[in-house]
């Protein structure tokens, strides 16, 4: 099935569609606001955690959108099968190729811009900081969550797909990591936040992680704050503030104190 064009009302861009009303996004599109599609098999997972917080209120108040893609309903023959079993031998399934090409096309139909595919994979590059700042000056983004054993490696070559990591380690599917990449993309978009300096001092915006935090009380278990944030002196209090976000860093993460030292020296 082919998408209808769309009629634009203002910024909202209301499509005509079969698609059963349970399974559609409740919010309409609105035209220019950026964007995260999530194919998956367990679309009640989301939002989750990103409707809770300044993210939920963000996704309320249309500064960002999200709608979720049902793999399921692209599955084959009467029981919707999605998986099938390594070709070659070996433990698991994979999701298949038939399954995966059809539910993308539909999810990438109509898109514009700069909207790049992502699949949730540990074998991909590793989210950071430098990503998802380059993530939310997109237009969007769609993201593709595993599960079992991965996906048909002949997807992600056709369609040139992107592979992101969490971390060094496995999970069960790409649903957390997917909320993790787009909770870290979308506190990035203008406005979400509320205060944009909150984003411009916080770890690895400078390079370096971020500097200790305190507020009240003044004491606490017999801990004071330290004095130098207490004096009023900005300049002492920036300097401090520095120094310790140096400090962990050069102890903490030494990759990023080689990578921040470098790009000093450059």
């Amino acid at each position: 099935m082919t998408d209808t064009p769309s009629k634009s009302h203002g910024r909202k861009a209301i499509r005509p569609t079969l698609q059963p009303r349970e399974l559609m996004t409740p919010t309409p599109d609105l035209h220019g606001v950026w964007k995260a599609k999530i194919i998956t098999l367990f679309p009640s997972a989301f939002p989750g955690v990103l409707g809770e917080s300044l993210t939920g209120k963000a996704l309320q108040e249309g500064l960002w959108q999200l709608e979720t893609v049902d793999l399921r309903q692209f599955g084959i023959g009467k029981h919707r099968n999605v998986d099938d079993t390594p070709a070659g031998g070996g433990a698991g399934m994979v999701l298949r190729a038939d399954v995966l090409g059809p539910a993308i096309e539909q999810t990438m139909a109509g898109i514009r811009g700069n909207w790049p595919l992502i699949y949730l994979s540990p074998r991909g590059k590793r989210m950071d900081q430098r990503m998802m700042q380059n993530l939310a000056r997109c237009d969007g983004m769609t993201l593709l969550c595993g599960r079992f054993e991965g996906v048909d490696e002949r997807v992600l070559e056709h369609y040139g797909v992107q592979e992101v990591s969490l971390g060094d380690f496995v999970m069960t599917g790409g649903e957390i990591a997917a909320q993790a990449l787009i909770d870290a993309t979308v506190r990035l978009i203008p406005g979400v936040l509320g205060n944009q300096a909150s984003t411009e001092e916080e770890s690895f915006s400078s390079g370096l992680l971020e500097h200790p935090q305190y507020t009240r009380p003044a004491k606490w278990n017999g801990r004071p704050i330290p004095e130098v944030l207490m004096s009023g002196h900005h300049g002492r209090i920036a300097e401090w503030r520095h120094q310790m976000a140096e400090d962990i860093t050069r102890e903490r993460r030494p990759d990023v104190w080689d990578d921040y030292k470098k790009s000093r020296e450059s």
